[in-house]
């Protein structure tokens, strides 16, 4: 028998956007045991609404049955699952490194240059840059900043949108 490979999917939650909806959700996986990668949560274009973006790895029946389990919850209006072909991702990170001299702190900018980033705050010892892109590409920055010295990071996890006409409504 064949064994279901693990993916890291995309799955988009609409949601009453009241107090306790995140603990329900977070809760939720807590009890059957899922994992979640990553959580964005945000108001959507009707202030009475929230989107969230949660990343989940796991099979085809993991998803599944996430996609159940949420649907049965009072304050989710609409789940769906966001292909990865056909959906725009990004994250966010903001990163404290340190720069020893001039040097480093030259280098520090142009390689925050080529990844498209911003420098946000600068201090004698270190400064903060931050990236934004798909998770590749924020790996990819945290990874060549490794050699400077890491300070701090904070990331967002991935927020996401499907490509085209298609939209997630009650």
């Amino acid at each position: 028998m064949e064994q279901d490979i693990l993916q890291t999917h995309a799955i988009a939650v609409l949601v009453e956007h009241k107090p306790g909806v995140l603990y329900e959700v977070a809760n939720l996986f807590r009890r059957r045991g899922f994992n979640i990668e990553s959580i964005t949560v945000g108001k959507t274009e009707h202030k009475e609404q929230a989107r969230m973006t949660i990343t989940v790895n796991g099979d085809e029946y993991t998803v599944e049955q996430i996609i159940k389990q949420l649907n049965k919850l009072i304050n989710v209006i609409k789940v769906s699952i966001l292909e990865p072909g056909n959906m725009v991702s990004r994250e966010l990170v903001l990163i404290k490194i340190h720069t020893a001299d001039s040097k480093a702190r030259s280098d520090l900018i142009q390689y925050t240059n080529i990844f498209r980033g911003r420098v946000i705050d600068v201090a004698p010892d270190s400064m903060i840059i931050e990236v934004t892109g798909d998770s590749e590409k924020v790996d990819a920055f945290i990874e060549l900043s490794r050699s400077f010295g890491i300070k701090e990071i904070a990331r967002t996890g991935a927020t996401a949108l499907n490509r085209g006409g298609k939209v997630i409504r009650e």
